[in-house]
């Protein structure tokens, strides 16, 4: 496959920014397709031919379609190798890398949605992460070796990881320490981050725009 442009379906201020700013840090050639949630376009159709859940984000190369987040940042991490933000098959950091990108989808995320839903994990055997206490220590531990999950080094790992603590901690799903905050901040000053920001706030506010005209 020749092209690297990618397509890149997606809705403002929500899980699929992490997408969003990892394009931006790898510099990447996408074309950005913006579903409006409120008017259900992810059920349309057209998007069900994408991912027929319904979710963002989901991104199209070529013929390869990709969802589920934790794979689309494995995926466009390494169609970029010149980005540096993913560890070749050959570097000892490689499985480090794969370990704590699925760790997020694995065990993150579902103590995440039973903590918001306050309901219990259920029994340890059945869990797929044990306690939230559990995941939450094995995460900042990993975060002690600072500034970044792998010390200096900064991955795509790192998108998905500071986007993630960036909603949980302002909707006190996570309990916002000194540590993870630091954290969100020293990602927010890149660069790319401050660029996906803004086009995440302008899409949302002509989402908006579009819904008051609409009901108006």
């Amino acid at each position: 496959m020749n092209s690297r442009r990618i397509t890149f379906y997606h809705a403002p201020l929500t899980r699929s920014s992490s997408v969003l700013t990892l394009l931006e840090e790898l510099g990447a050639d996408y074309a950005l397709r913006t579903l409006d949630l409120k008017a259900g376009e992810h059920r349309a159709p057209a998007f069900l031919s994408i991912n027929p859940l319904g979710k963002v984000p989901a991104i199209v190369h070529g013929d390869v379609v990709v969802t589920e987040q934790t794979a689309i940042v494995i995926y466009l991490a390494d169609l970029y190798p010149e980005a540096k933000l993913a560890p070749a098959l050959d570097d000892p950091l490689r499985g480090p890398y794969l370990r704590w990108l699925a760790f997020h989808g694995a065990s993150f995320e579902p103590a995440i949605v039973d903590r918001a839903m306050t309901r219990d994990p259920g029994p340890q055997a059945m869990s797929p992460y044990g306690s939230f206490d559990a995941v939450m220590d094995a995460l900042k531990a990993q975060l002690r070796r600072g500034p970044y999950l792998f010390g200096k080094r900064f991955t795509a790992a790192d998108v998905l990881w500071a986007t993630a603590l960036g909603w949980t901690t302002s909707a006190k799903l996570v309990p916002p320490n000194l540590e993870l905050l630091r954290y969100v901040e020293r990602f927010r000053t890149r660069s790319a981050v401050v660029r996906a920001e803004a086009i995440d706030e302008r899409l949302h506010r002509e989402l908006e725009g579009e819904i008051e005209h609409r009901t108006g």
